[in-house]
């Protein structure tokens, strides 16, 4: 029987349906994905600075993308069970910490060994900072809103991917004259969001569903035995009953990491060769992405499901690739990377809620956390 407060939270917009505490949560990670996203692609704009300084031809650039996706299968796993086992938050925040640190130090490599070094670390820091804070998202936000919560979330990206385009286009050329320094001031700039882990550890409550799992258990008391749960999360996920579930989400998730990585890795080197700006064309990139994450995530909760949202978008993606690649003037070029953004990135607008449903309560951490990120090493290749 519906009561009359579940009638008016659901007549409310929905952004008046979500509490102020499910804001935080959305906001503490969120940022994170930010601040990830910025560390990680600010990569893609001085591939061409590291192969100069370094003297390594193009694949050997391109392997450091490749280590730091490959990694995060490491963090996510890592993080993931600790998520599991003590909960969302304090994963998180040492993720944060993590990739902040290792980001930071790349930029004082003295040798393309050392650089490839740290980019591995980075990736376990970027692989746990997902798998921690997405159950710890969407565990906070209302069922009705996981796929809006979703698509939002997922923007973050492309909103860290779009301030470090703006990073290189206004901070890289205040040291461009200066040898060598202008790439490494771009991962130096990386420090600042670690101080983001002080307003998440005072600022954000843990998983109420982690903590109302904790309570059950323990009112189990000697019971509880019966819970046939190994003591690794990890473990669990490849139990027969949850074997298919592992690894059709991570088939389905690899498809989609190599389509993003196809389409946004050398795009921004693909502009400098050209002799183009590259701002006004990630700008065009990322809007789209940033409207077609919530956009498609928020009709994924429709009558679409995340089925037919997703299906829809990978269609629409793929007729966007003549405009995106072949277009030879200004004007479609723009419109051929916001397509790209909209639908070819907009994809990924339903996959945390998919993958975080996917799984039961006891391991949505390493679950969704092995399954994108064993996914993130194959789009890696």
């Amino acid at each position: 029987m519906t009561s009359r407060a579940d009638l008016v939270t659901t007549e409310l917009p929905w952004y008046r349906a979500v509490s102020r505490e499910q804001w935080r949560a959305f906001l503490a990670t969120f940022l994170g994905w930010v601040v990830d996203a910025f560390d990680y692609n600010m990569l893609a704009f001085v591939l061409i600075d590291i192969q100069q300084s370094f003297t390594v031809d193009r694949a050997l650039a391109g392997a450091l993308a490749t280590v730091t996706l490959v990694m995060r299968l490491a963090g996510g796993v890592i993080a993931g069970t600790a998520a599991d086992k003590w909960g969302r938050k304090l994963p998180m925040i040492v993720s944060i910490l993590w990739f902040s640190l290792f980001a930071f130090v790349s930029g004082f490599s003295t040798s393309y060994g050392m650089l490839f070094a740290f980019r591995a670390m980075f990736g376990i820091g970027m692989g746990g900072e997902w798998a921690s804070g997405m159950p710890l998202l969407l565990e906070h936000w209302p069922a009705r809103f996981r796929g809006l919560a979703s698509g939002l979330l997922l923007g973050g990206w492309y909103w860290g991917y779009l301030l470090a385009a703006t990073a290189f286009q206004f901070v890289y050329p205040l040291f461009q004259d200066i040898p060598d320094v202008g790439w490494r001031a771009m991962f130096w700039l990386a420090i600042v969001p670690a101080f983001l882990t002080l307003w998440i550890r005072t600022g954000v409550s843990e998983s109420p569903v982690w903590l109302a799992r904790q309570r059950r258990l323990r009112d189990a008391g000697p019971e509880k035995g019966r819970i046939a749960e190994p003591k690794i999360s990890l473990v669990r996920i490849f139990q027969r009953d949850l074997l298919g579930t592992t690894i059709q989400t991570t088939a389905l998730i690899g498809a989609f990491m190599c389509a993003f990585y196809s389409i946004s890795q050398w795009y921004p080197t693909f502009l400098r060769e050209a002799g183009r700006a590259t701002l006004p064309f990630m700008v065009a990139f990322n809007v789209g992405a940033i409207l077609g994450t919530a956009t498609w995530g928020r009709l994924s909760e429709t009558r679409l499901g995340r089925r037919g949202a997703v299906t829809i978008t990978a269609l629409l993606g793929v007729a966007a690739i003549p405009l995106y690649l072949h277009a030879g003037t200004t004007t479609p070029m723009l419109a051929g990377a916001f397509m790209m953004g909209a639908f070819g990135c907009g994809i990924w607008g339903m996959a945390p809620a998919y993958v975080t449903e996917r799984y039961p309560t006891a391991t949505r951490g390493v679950g969704p956390g092995f399954c994108y990120h064993a996914a993130a090493a194959i789009g890696s290749v």
